[in-house]
């Protein structure tokens, strides 16, 4: 599987003791996204902007979709931009794709039948590489994880890169992610005061 779908794995695994929400989680899969690409010299980062390769659309469905949707005229798209453009629901496309690969099982919350419904990884090769991949904390899956405020037992280690590309597209998914909660904390709060303006003194 790609690293996108391996993060994914993770998220909704057992070791996941947070939830993860899904815009945190589509800014990452994104960003696991472009970090795939690199590695396959599909795109080059230039600074913050995304440089398409010439490189054949890979075999993965959604890789090939992110692929297709990379922007091809200079001055070319930066990143920031790629993870909130690509990230708009990817979370939602990653567990559709898994749920039709049988790579994700429905699992019912709670006590009650008629409970919300989550899913958890199916017992497969790709789930076993995924926990692989994070028991030998692979450097790329530990931080994307990490973002989305899934921490392991050296959660207090900075991972180092050798590629700076990969260094620049992981730190701008942090950026990301806290941006994103910001305005969730915003949102909140513009909630509250209005809530309270209704009520009166």
């Amino acid at each position: 599987m790609t690293t996108a779908k391996d993060l994914f794995t993770i998220a909704t695994g057992p070791g996941a003791k947070n939830s993860v929400g899904q815009g945190d989680l589509s800014l990452a899969l994104a960003g696991a996204e472009l970090i795939d690409l690199i590695g396959a010299e599909a795109v080059t980062v230039d600074g913050d902007r995304i440089v398409p390769g010439m490189t054949p659309a890979p075999d993965d469905r959604l890789m090939g979709e992110a692929v297709a949707a990379l922007v091809r005229q200079e001055p070319y798209e930066r990143v920031e931009d790629w993870l909130w453009r690509r990230g708009r629901d990817l979370s939602a496309a990653y567990q559709a794709a898994l749920e039709e690969d049988g790579e994700l099982t429905p699992k019912r919350g709670g006590r009650l039948s008629f409970g919300p419904e989550r899913v958890e990884a199916a017992d497969t090769p790709a789930r076993r590489r995924a926990a692989e991949r994070w028991e030998e904390r692979e450097p790329v899956l530990v931080a994307l994880a990490s973002a989305v405020g899934i921490e392991g037992d050296d959660a207090d280690e900075e991972p180092g890169f050798d590629d700076e590309a990969v260094t620049t597209v992981v730190a701008i998914v942090h950026d990301a992610v806290m941006e994103l909660e910001a305005v969730r904390q915003r949102r909140s709060i513009e909630n509250a005061a209005f809530a309270n303006v209704w009520r009166g003194p």
